[in-house]
């Protein structure tokens, strides 16, 4: 679909790039020519899939492990990048997110989704944005969010909130930056089963089943076509379009409300079987950070 080279002279940074969906569009675009960084809270794990990449693409790949939770970090790995160039184009993927009753949920439990999704969006945003209108650079933000925040959603609350913010920061960004020649647009994308979001939202489960079950094209999302919208956005190709947020899930939403409603039916075994399963992943993920 588009040109070899077509990125070749930008530099991209793509938060939670280590993993998922991250790492798929990190490697469209250095396919593509561009320069990537990406970021993510393990850099044992970033700084192997920057080798992985690099071996399969050749180009370059710098690889960060911060938490973007701390603004301070965040400003620090801004910075190094800008030394050596300024970047042009920022994805915003890093998030979290679980199932769970709202009524069971913790203030830390709600602090660790906001905090990642709304607050550190913000500092990487504001970090790269503020160093553009300084540098008089022009830029393309694409953030990733949920179809949610048109229509909310039970059971992952803190997510449709933060999301809900970060699809407000795209508007009001986009308004108030244009004039700078920074644009911002979002992406909603129904399911594309990765390992992180499959065993917290569908803990025990089958990653798409329940996706091919009810959606109108009976199946789940295919990381090219992610790839492929998040290039189109930051191309070129339509320098007009800023402010958007554009829905990716084979009209689920339109279908279902694309939300987890459907587990109001679930029981208090089956929420307390998820509880254990995501604290079992969450432990797993805190040792390997630890290695």
């Amino acid at each position: 679909m588009f040109t070899d080279g077509l990125l070749r002279g930008r530099r991209i940074l793509v938060t939670g790039g280590g993993t998922g969906l991250g790492k798929g569009m990190a490697e469209k675009f250095l396919a593509l020519g561009a320069d990537i960084f990406i970021c993510g809270r393990r850099k044992s794990v970033c700084e192997a899939t920057a080798t992985e990449l690099m071996g399969k693409h050749g180009g370059k790949v710098g690889a960060y492990g911060i938490d973007i939770r701390d603004a301070a970090a965040v400003d620090a790995m801004v910075a190094d990048i800008f030394a050596s160039g300024p970047l042009t184009d920022l994805i915003n993927n890093a998030a979290g997110n679980f199932i769970s009753r709202t009524e069971d949920l913790s203030p830390r439990g709600f602090d660790a989704i906001a905090n990642i999704v709304m607050h550190g969006t913000f500092y990487v945003t504001h970090a790269v944005g503020r160093r553009w209108i300084a540098g008089g650079h022009r830029g393309n933000v694409v953030s990733i969010v949920v179809t949610w925040i048109a229509n909310g959603s039970p059971y992952v609350v803190p997510s449709a909130m933060s999301k809900s913010a970060v699809h407000a920061m795209t508007m009001s960004l986009a308004t108030e930056w244009g004039r700078h020649g920074i644009r911002l647009n979002a992406i909603a994308p129904g399911e594309i089963p990765t390992e992180g979001a499959g065993k917290r939202l569908n803990p025990g489960g089958e990653p798409g089943s329940r996706t091919e079950r009810i959606n109108p094209m009976g199946r789940v999302g295919r990381m090219e076509e992610l790839q492929n919208l998040a290039t189109f956005l930051i191309s070129g190709g339509c320098d007009w379009l800023t402010g958007e947020t554009i829905a990716m899930d084979g009209g689920q939403s339109l279908a279902t409300g694309g939300n987890f409603y459907e587990l109001r039916h679930w029981t208090d075994a089956q929420w307390q079987g998820a509880r254990e399963a995501i604290k079992a992943q969450n432990e797993k993920d805190r040792a390997q950070r630890s290695v």
